[in-house]
């Protein structure tokens, strides 16, 4: 059942060990098929070289499983918060990733400061709310998802595929589970770039909005002129 689908988050997990995003078992993808609604995502604490798509768990939005023998990720709860908010959202990435984590720790927002971080993201990579300590103890993973919900209030989670959660780590998505691997990759490649680049100029200012809609339009807005048709 849902045989694509469980393919398509096996190797989207499989592509975060090929890029260097995680170590052990730590991290996790998941799609959705959203006529259907049901969400397939890595099982817990299962190492990536031992993934296999029959190894996917499949669960409905509510969070009831619907097949599978293996316990899904720890972070479930989160994404089907996202899910359930995010309608064109098909697929989310949590990774711990260095550069990436090191900002949601630090509780600082990425600056967009050149063009490599505007030709994807559209400005700074948000960071949420700290967690209250009752958020925490209760529905600690629900309530992650609903901190970065609130953050997205008014903002189009296509334009703006990753977020930071303060103190915890990077959750990225896109249309597919592919597309959220690949946004993992990005932001962990700026927040690298703008780590170094502020290191070397503390007093570096963000990018002219000029220059970010330049680069972030070309690719993707209703006039893109990068790539192929």
């Amino acid at each position: 059942m849902y045989e694509e689908l469980k393919r398509a988050v096996c190797e989207a997990n499989i592509e975060l060990q090929t890029h260097k995003l995680v170590i052990y078992s730590w991290g996790n993808v998941s799609g959705i098929d959203h006529a259907a609604g049901i969400v397939a995502i890595k099982p817990s604490g299962v190492p990536y070289d031992e993934l296999t798509p029959d190894k996917m768990v499949l669960l409905e939005l509510d969070g009831n499983i619907v097949e599978g023998n293996l316990r899904p990720s720890s972070d479930t709860p989160s994404h089907l918060e996202l899910y359930r908010n995010f309608k064109t959202v098909g697929g989310i990435c949590h990774t711990h990733s260095v550069n990436a984590a090191m900002w949601a720790q630090a509780n600082r927002e990425i600056p967009c400061l050149g063009t490599t971080h505007a030709d994807f993201f559209y400005g700074p990579i948000p960071i949420t709310e700290t967690m209250t300590a009752e958020e925490i103890k209760t529905n600690y993973e629900l309530n992650t998802g609903k901190v970065i919900v609130r953050r997205f209030a008014g903002m189009d989670p296509l334009q703006m595929p990753a977020v930071l959660v303060a103190n915890h780590g990077p959750f990225t998505w896109g249309k597919t589970p592919a597309d959220a691997v690949e946004a993992a990759v990005v932001l962990e490649q700026v927040a690298a770039m703008a780590l170094g680049a502020i290191m070397i100029n503390p007093k570096l200012k963000k990018i002219e909005q000029v220059l970010l809609d330049k680069h972030y339009l070309r690719k993707h807005g209703k006039n893109a002129y990068y790539g192929q048709k």
